[in-house]
C-alpha cells in the first residue's frame, strides 16, 4: 500500500491541474470501489472549484469552494494519471503498464484547466468520499489519526509522550496510525536503521520512566524519520509493484533502500560488517541489521 511519500508525490503531480480549476464533469463509471459511492457523489463535485489540494496521512483531500472536501485513498493499486488536451496519448506514451487496461479507469474528473484526472484501480481497494469541511473532525476515516511526521509539531517530545508506557515493539508503535500518521512498513524499517534502533526494542524506551522526557533514542529517531521521508518524496516515492507518478514515471527511492528488501546483503554502515536479516513481526516482514541496530 502506498505510504506517505507516494501519496505526497501524487498530490504534487495533481496539484497543477486541479488546484484552482473547476470540475466541469465528474464520471463514476461504477457504483463502488472499496465502498459504494454516495448517491450524490457526482452532483456534489460538478461545477465546484478545487480551492486547495492537501494530504492527511495517506489520504488526498481536495477542498471545494462549496465547503465540501473530496477525500481520496489510493488503496493497494489505485493510481492517478493526468491527460491534457495537447497530450499525445498514443499507446505507451505514459509508460504506465497498469493503466493500459482502460476497464480499470473508474473515476474521471474533467477540469477547466484542460486536464482529465483519471483514477485507475485494478483491485478496487481505493475509495472516494465527499464530506462537509465542518464535519471533518468527526469523519471515521480520519478520526484518531496521529500527527503528521513532517509537521512542525512532530518532535522527539511528542513521540516520547505517545510511546510512554507502551508494551509493544518500537516498530509496531510506529506503524500505529494513532501514534504517527502516514508511516508504513518500508519507511519504518529504513528510519529505524538510520537511527540504529532495533525494531524489537520496546516503544516505551523512547521516554524516560520518571519524567516522560524523550530519551536519546527518540532524539535520533525523529530526524531519521524526517530524512527518509523527505528523501523518498524527492525521489518520487518507491515503486515496488503498483506505484507510479501521475505522469507515469516510476518512483526511484527503492534504489536507495539500505535494509528494506536487502536480506542477505552486507550492512551498508561503514565498519559494521553485519548482514541484513529479515524476520516476521506482527505479520509483516522486518528488515534490519542485528549488529548495529540495538
Amino acid at each position: 500500500m502506498p505510504e506517505l511519500p507516494e501519496v505526497e508525490t501524487v498530490r504534487r503531480g495533481l496539484q497543477p491541474s486541479m488546484e484552482g480549476a473547476k470540475i466541469l464533469k465528474a464520471e463514476a463509471r461504477r457504483k463502488d470501489l472499496r465502498f459504494p459511492f454516495q448517491k450524490d457523489f457526482v452532483a456534489r463535485l460538478e461545477g465546484q472549484t478545487v480551492a486547495g489540494l492537501g494530504r492527511r496521512a495517506k489520504y488526498l483531500m481536495a477542498d471545494l469552494a462549496s465547503g465540501d472536501v473530496l477525500l481520496m485513498h489510493l488503496g493497494m493499486s489505485g493510481s492517478f494519471r493526468v491527460l491534457k488536451d495537447d497530450d499525445n496519448i498514443a499507446p505507451g506514451h505514459f509508460h504506465y503498464e497498469r493503466n493500459q487496461d482502460r476497464t480499470h479507469d473508474h473515476v474521471i474528473f474533467h477540469m477547466s484547466s484542460g486536464a482529465a484526472i483519471i483514477f485507475n484501480d485494478p483491485r478496487r481497494f481505493g475509495y472516494m468520499k465527499v464530506i462537509a469541511r465542518n464535519a471533518i473532525e468527526d469523519e471515521p476515516l480520519l478520526k484518531g489519526l496521529g500527527p503528521e511526521p513532517l509537521g512542525n509539531e512532530f518532535d522527539a517530545a511528542m513521540l516520547a509522550r505517545s510511546c510512554a508506557n507502551k508494551k509493544t515493539s518500537l516498530k509496531a508503535a510506529l506503524l500505529d496510525q494513532r501514534v504517527v500518521a502516514g508511516l508504513g512498513n518500508i519507511y519504518v524499517c529504513e528510519a529505524l536503521f538510520r537511527a540504529r534502533l532495533s525494531p524489537r526494542r520496546l516503544a516505551a524506551t523512547l521516554a524516560m520512566k520518571k519524567t516522560g522526557e524523550p530519551t536519546e533514542h527518540a532524539k535520533r529517531l525523529v530526524p531519521a524519520i524526517h530524512d527518509v521521508l523527505n528523501q523518498a518524496i524527492q525521489a518520487g516515492g518507491s515503486s515496488l509493484r503498483d506505484h507510479r507518478q501521475t505522469n507515469g514515471d516510476l518512483g526511484y527511492f527503492q534504489h536507495s533502500f539500505q535494509v528494506y528488501d536487502r536480506e542477505g546483503e552486507k550492512c551498508p554502515t561503514p565498519g559494521c560488517g553485519g548482514t541484513v536479516k529479515r524476520f516476521t513481526q506482527n505479520g509483516r516482514s522486518t528488515f534490519w541489521c542485528p549488529k548495529c541496530q540495538k
